[in-house]
């Protein structure tokens, strides 16, 4: 991570500060700050979406201050709307813990592992009694709680929302209290909570958090924000080559956002990006690969960037067949002339590398399958050992023979 200066921080890929002059007079007191980082480990992985706010906690951390990173183990069993239409299943205590541990791992492919303090909720909600429950309930009113955006729709829609929900805001609120935040983070869906946090804090005679917030991440779709659940996420755990390949297909509106919120690229070659796309001066798939480049890089290195580049250009430019291709074992009935029969169906699915059969169908008949370069309309097709199956435009496989 490069070094940075304060209005370069407070600036660049940030969406709103709460307040911006308290919080720069922090900032520049010299007092070492606790930088408050929340996640709900309802799922395991982090993406770009993510890496937009953790790379401001490393660029704090790199100017001296550090970071408190509360694994949210007791909402996660209680399940934030976060604008979502409809209640979260809660989860185990065993999924949380099971999701927290490969969260923490990616977590620190940008955050400075030695200058973060992981701390769980259960710490202080292990000993909270119905007495601490209700004197925190007792802080806010129903008002309050229903001002939020989503619990406000989903209350005049008629949608369910249940106390469990209503708790939520509350219990990330109490979690500034309880490690003294001074700075709390998030995106710009989470805003009344980190509010509510600041409130809360002054409630209980603290000094009020500061609230620093990210833009949302669009993802790969090009009309909603990066998600797992909708499968417009780009890992930062993917392979060089597949996440390469994700952020060459993101909609070329999306380029200047993802150079902003997710690289170090200087301002002034950025502005040089935008005029050349506002001109039409250049091949958008051009700027597209030093995007592509600049972000597998940041994880993985130079050399892991380079050769994903030429993997990108050998397969989707020059329309050839990558070197590495995964094995898979299909079941077959052998037809004579060296052709085996099979179905593709249940060996796509078993290994995710579709969602489900009627995925698989609709992408047969939009013709996104081809088998060693012919594409197939059904999924019983006649193969060869070794034959290659290519699934949408990153996704290839090689055909083995039981």
């Amino acid at each position: 991570m490069i070094d940075t200066g304060l209005d370069y921080v407070l600036k660049r890929g940030v969406a709103e500060t709460i307040v911006e002059p308290e919080l720069r007079k922090l900032l520049e007191s010299g007092k070492v700050l606790n930088l408050k980082q929340g996640f709900d480990p309802s799922a395991p992985d982090i993406h770009l979406g993510h890496v937009v706010g953790l790379r401001k906690l490393r660029q704090l951390q790199d100017l001296g201050h550090r970071v408190t990173l509360i694994v949210g183990d007791w909402t996660a069993r209680i399940g934030d709307p976060s604008a979502q239409s409809a209640t979260r299943p809660m989860l185990s205590l065993q999924q949380v813990e099971a999701n927290a541990q490969t969260y923490l791992q990616q977590f620190f492919k940008v955050v400075d592992k030695d200058k973060t303090e992981v701390r769980w909720q259960s710490e202080w909600y292990n000993k909270f009694t119905l007495e601490e429950v209700i004197k925190l309930t007792s802080r806010f009113t129903i008002a309050q709680l229903l001002a939020r955006e989503d619990f406000s729709k989903r209350y005049n829609s008629g949608n369910p929302i249940s106390l469990t929900e209503m708790l939520y805001p509350l219990l990330q609120a109490y979690d500034s209290v309880a490690i003294h935040a001074d700075v709390e983070f998030g995106g710009t869906d989470q805003k009344f909570n980190c509010l509510l946090g600041r409130e809360l804090q002054q409630i209980m005679g603290q000094n009020p958090q500061q609230v620093f917030l990210v833009p949302l991440l669009v993802g790969t779709d090009g009309s909603q924000k990066m998600s797992k659940s909708l499968g417009n996420q780009i890992g930062v755990d993917e392979p060089p080559a597949e996440m390469c390949g994700k952020v060459m297909s993101i909609p070329d509106f999306l380029i200047i956002d993802y150079f902003e919120l997710v690289t170090d690229v200087p301002e002034e070659r950025i502005a040089e990006f935008r005029e050349q796309l506002k001109n039409h001066s250049v091949n958008p798939i051009n700027i597209k690969k030093e995007l592509a480049h600049e972000i597998v890089k940041q994880f993985y290195g130079k050399q892991a960037a380079d050769e994903a580049e030429a993997n990108f250009a050998k397969v989707f430019q020059r329309r050839e067949v990558p070197e590495e291709i995964p094995e898979y074992v299909f079941a077959a009935k052998y037809i004579g002339d060296g052709l085996y029969q099979l179905d593709i169906a249940p060996k796509l699915v078993e290994g995710e590398l579709v969602k489900s059969k009627s995925e698989l169908k609709r992408l047969l008949a939009q013709e996104a399958i081809e088998l060693d370069g012919n594409k197939v309309s059904s999924s019983i097709v006649n193969v060869h050992r070794g034959s290659i199956l290519k699934i949408g435009k990153r996704c290839f496989v090689k055909i083995a023979i039981r």
